[in-house]
């Protein structure tokens, strides 16, 4: 289409032809209006022109005289013919004054809006005229930021103000030297070489974009040059080593984060996430905002950053939980990132964004090629955020040192303007800051008159190598602090404007929700915030600690179990006690058995504390309960298992000595058995008193995964369990410190689980497991003794057995059901109970059977008054039946020895006689043929006869060598033997 006030020509088509390839049209303008921006553009082959995105203008030619200046110099922003926007800047040669204004701007009507000045000689003049100090200004009036726009009009009101007070330097005169440097800091190195190297000397420099700033700042030391900028917010400038003359009054971006971090703690959140373009300002702003975060006790959990698609960093804020979250970045980065918040609905009740207040009333309302949400999706993603903005114009009605109002001020400005719309020209919300730096400056200067007079010195006397008067109106900026129509006007240590900040959120449109004066930490807060849930959200999924208690039904059901076992124990306590004197009961070593009663009594009372919890008492007295746990089941091992290892352990120790030892079988002294229990108790008493002093158990609580309860709620229940610990817990037990009752696997658990475990070596865990094991092998080993001492030998090593093999079973299981308070409980108790149960009915059952079914009530006294009192003791009975059988087998025996000395003495005479006989029959024999075979005596014929004693069995060697196999002697009396003697009467047969 032609742009307003012009046309198309065609060249050689029409407009109704289909255009080809390549093909240029012109435009043209009617009138004396020329074309501003592309003149020709060419077909494209994707259908497009060239140059689209550059708009063509056909605008009115503003009078070219004015283009010109005698005995000046004329700048022409920006270059090219003089039409509507067109601005130009007059200043005079040396030697000449410039009269007029110094700048003029060319109009909508093609006129220029002031008068043409001209440059007057001052010849003569020097007398009647004020000296002027020169401000040296680079106003960007296009360029990335086209602040100047605005700016420029209201510093040169500021100006007019300045030089009509008799107040403020009456003795000299402000003048505005400047250019465009179209925020390029290219452009500006060229123009602030022209200011510093031609006449007149520049007193100060205002720059006005950061990157000019920070250009001509760190340049302006050379010069001893102060430099004062309007609208540079980088806070790379707040660092006074690099940048010693700086000042400016456009407040830093990191003044921002002290309100956020009033925000932050007025809605009491301890946790924030960040997001942020990749650019200087945006980093800076952010390391800042850490800083004060972490001085605030204010975590910063996700930091993300994006150069230009904000995608991926979007969805890290999703998966990392951010509710919080700070977002730093320009305009159009900021309608991608919600775009994309849009999409992973990181949005709504449980979110708060923060964004900065600069952008546009309806940024998100612009429709925008680079992203795929309609303007629908935008609006219902920003709804809610709160943005954070320097207050640029005092929203009080106070007159400053301008003596005008900020309202004043804005009309004034509209004014200078000539009707432009406040929305489309370049620095308007920047003006009061340009306007009140002109006011900082020329009251600087007015406080440096004196103290320069007193010295000799004036402010015209300035150069560029003179460091004092630099020095002075340093001074003089750093301590100003008046009120200007921005508000109060005062800088801080590193020449940056303390202003207020105003706070607003998205209500359907932008509300302002308070102020906040970071000089006073004043909150002003109007209380209209508004909030998509029932107030401000969470910083984080709000986490609800709830520990895990014991199932009580569980408890009960266990509790009854060890309370009857506590009766059953009782009862065989008692009967024990009663049936003390019965020889039957007397053979048990009934105070074992009563030790062994009162032991299983304290294991089962144990299991009552190992069941209280949180549930029952306060977390303070849990401690105390874990120690009762502890010498309960300490105690009542030692007691009950003590006693029946000390029977096992005599039993074994006195039948299997050797020979020469046997008769001492009869001699067993009680005293050494309750010696051994007493030694196994004080072993336990001693480790668990050294135990409690050095290392006392105490509470620690485990955390388990995190759970979600049911419904829409924005919460997590953080389970928890309280168990039993001591610092030195893998010492003592051996065991994963997290055991949930120490002192039960302190009882139960046996060494050979210590093996398995990777743990060090332990005190009370080893030797308990050692106990088990010894006592699993002396009831092997005895257990085909039979005793009447300790007649009940074999049941204690069956509860032996029981314990050992409940331990073996229950103490890995115990081990990896840690964290379940039930299972752990039911699997602990319950091998306590079983335990006790069946040690009781396999130690007592069977004696209150016996003296029941044969009524053996009868005391030791009674007893012995009565003929034949064995005959109700089998193995008494049995054992003076053998005692009569061996004394009758030793009579037979001698009378069989005496027997087989007669019959020796009878062989030792026959064979004399024979002897006697040989020498005369065996003389003629002797040369003639040898005695037949049937001379010879047969061997047979001198055996004994039948039923005498085998001598050759008695091993006498005096017998001679025939009689060594008559083993025949001993046939009938070896029949008898076995007839009637019992195999274990043996050895006392052939004593």
């Amino acid at each position: 289409r032609p742009p307003r006030d012009g046309g198309i020509r065609y060249r050689g088509l029409t407009q109704e032809q289909i255009l080809p390839v390549d093909y240029e049209i012109e435009y043209i303008c009617r009138g004396n209006r020329v074309i501003v921006g592309p003149k020709v553009r060419k077909c494209l082959p994707n259908g497009t022109w060239t140059d689209i995105t550059q708009h063509s203008r056909c605008l009115l030619l503003c009078p070219r005289v004015w283009t010109s200046l005698e005995n000046g110099r004329v700048a022409l922003k920006p270059p090219g013919p003089p039409v509507e926007g067109t601005v130009l800047h007059y200043s005079c040669h040396a030697g000449f004054m410039l009269e007029g204004r110094n700048i003029t701007h060319c109009t909508k009507l093609g006129k220029w809006d002031s008068p043409k000045p001209v440059c007057l000689c001052k010849c003569g003049m020097e007398s009647q005229s004020f000296p002027k100090l020169y401000i040296g200004a680079l106003f960007p009036m296009s360029g990335g930021w086209p602040g100047g726009q605005a700016c420029l009009p209201s510093a040169q009101m500021a100006l007019d103000l300045v030089n009509n007070r008799t107040d403020i330097l009456p003795d000299y005169e402000l003048e505005l030297i400047y250019y465009d440097s179209m925020c390029d800091p290219g452009e500006s190195t060229k123009l602030l070489y022209d200011l510093l190297y031609t006449e007149p000397i520049k007193t100060v420099l205002m720059p006005g974009c950061s990157s000019v700033s920070t250009l001509v700042a760190e340049a302006a030391r050379m010069w001893n040059l102060i430099v004062l900028s309007y609208g540079s917010s980088s806070p790379a400038l707040s660092n006074r080593n690099r940048f010693p003359t700086f000042f400016r009054t456009h407040p830093s971006a990191t003044l921002h984060n002290p309100t956020r971090v009033r925000l932050f703690q007025k809605w009491k959140w301890t946790k924030i996430a960040t997001i942020q373009q990749t650019t200087e300002v945006f980093t800076s702003t952010l390391d800042d905002l850490e800083q004060r975060v972490k001085e605030a006790g204010i975590e910063i959990s996700v930091r993300q950053s994006f150069l230009t698609d904000p995608a991926v960093a979007v969805k890290n804020l999703k998966r990392q939980d951010a509710r919080i979250i700070v977002g730093l970045f320009y305009e159009t980065e900021a309608r991608k990132v919600f775009c994309e918040v849009f999409k992973e609905k990181l949005y709504g009740k449980k979110y708060v964004w923060f964004l900065i207040g600069w952008y546009a009333d309806n940024w998100f309302k612009i429709k925008d090629p680079s992203i795929n949400c309609t303007i629908e999706n935008m609006t219902e993603a920003v709804e809610g955020h709160v943005t954070t903005e320097i207050v640029m114009l005092n929203p009080e009605t106070v007159r400053g040192a301008s003596n005008l109002t900020s309202q004043e001020f804005l009309g004034a400005l509209m004014n200078r303007l000539g009707g432009k719309n406040p929305e489309e020209t370049g620095g308007f919300q920047e003006a009061p800051l340009a306007y009140d730096a002109v006011w900082a400056l020329a009251l600087a200067l007015n406080k440096t008159v004196a103290p320069l007079k007193a010295k000799g010195r004036r402010l015209e006397d300035f150069n560029y190598n003179n460091h004092d008067i630099t020095a002075e109106i340093y001074r003089a900026l750093n301590t100003s602090s008046f009120e200007g129509v921005s508000g109060h006007v005062v800088f801080d240590a590193q020449g940056s404007r303390m202003a207020m900040t105003l706070i607003e959120q998205l209500q359907g449109n932008y509300k302002k929700i308070g102020y906040y004066d970071s000089s006073q930490k004043n909150l002003s807060w109007f209380g209209n915030d508004v909030w998509i849930g029932a107030g401000p959200p969470a910083d984080s999924t709000i986490v609800i600690e709830e520990f895990r208690y014991l199932s009580q039904k569980l408890f009960a059901a266990v509790s009854v179990f060890a309370g009857l076992g506590i009766l059953l124990g009782i009862v065989c306590l008692t009967f024990n006690i009663y049936n003390s004197n019965v020889r039957y009961i007397q053979n048990s070593q009934p105070y074992l058995n009563n030790m062994t009663a009162v032991g299983c009594m304290m294991a089962l009372a144990a299991v009552f504390p190992l069941g209280i919890d949180g549930h029952h008492i306060h977390r303070s007295q849990f401690p105390v309960v874990c120690q009762f746990r502890l010498w309960l089941l300490g105690l009542g091992f030692s007691l009950a298992y003590g006693s029946m290892f000390t029977k096992i352990w005599w039993v074994h120790n006195l039948f299997t000595k050797k020979e020469e030892k046997k008769e001492k079988r009869k001699h067993l002294e009680p005293w050494k058995l309750y010696a051994t229990v007493g030694v196994l108790l004080a072993i336990d008493v001693l480790s668990l008193m050294i135990w409690q002093i050095v290392d006392p158990l105490h509470i620690t609580v485990e955390k388990f995964t995190r759970e979600a309860p049911k419904g829409d709620l924005d919460v997590l229940i953080q389970p928890l369990l309280e168990h039993c610990t001591s610092e030195k817990m893998n010492t003592w037990l051996g065991i994963p410190p997290l055991f949930p009752t120490p002192s039960l696997a302190h009882s139960l658990i046996p060494s050979f689980f210590h093996s398995l475990t990777p743990s060090i070596p332990s005190v009370v865990y080893g030797y308990k497991g050692l106990l088990l094991l010894l006592g699993i092998f002396l009831a092997y080993e005895t257990k085909s003794v039979s005793t009447e001492k300790i007649n009940d030998h074999r049941a204690v090593g069956m509860a032996i057995y029981n314990v050992a093999v409940l331990c073996m079973i229950t103490a890995p299981v115990t081990m990896i059901l840690t964290s379940q308070q039930d299972a752990s409980f039911a699997f602990a108790a319950l091998a306590i109970v079983f335990s006790v149960y069946i040690t009781l009915v396999v130690l007592f059952v069977p004696k209150m059977r016996r003296l029941i079914t044969r009524g053996e009530w009868q005391s030791e006294q009674q007893d012995t008054l009565k003929t034949g009192s064995s005959t109700n003791n089998n193995d008494e009975e049995k054992s003076r039946q053998l005692e009569r059988e061996n004394r009758e087998l030793q009579k037979i025996i001698q009378e069989k020895e005496q027997r087989v000395s007669e019959l020796r003495n009878q062989l030792v005479e026959r064979q004399a006689l024979r002897n006697r006989r040989r020498p005369s029959s065996g003389t003629n024999q002797n040369h003639s043929n040898p005695s037949p075979p049937s001379s010879q005596p047969d061997p047979k014929s001198l055996l004994p006869p039948p039923g005498y004693p085998n001598p050759a069995s008695d091993n006498h060697s005096s017998l001679p060598p025939s009689f060594s196999n008559s083993s025949n002697l001993y046939q009938a009396d070896s029949k008898i033997s076995r007839n009637h003697c019992h195999n274990s009467q043996i050895p006392l047969l052939y004593k």
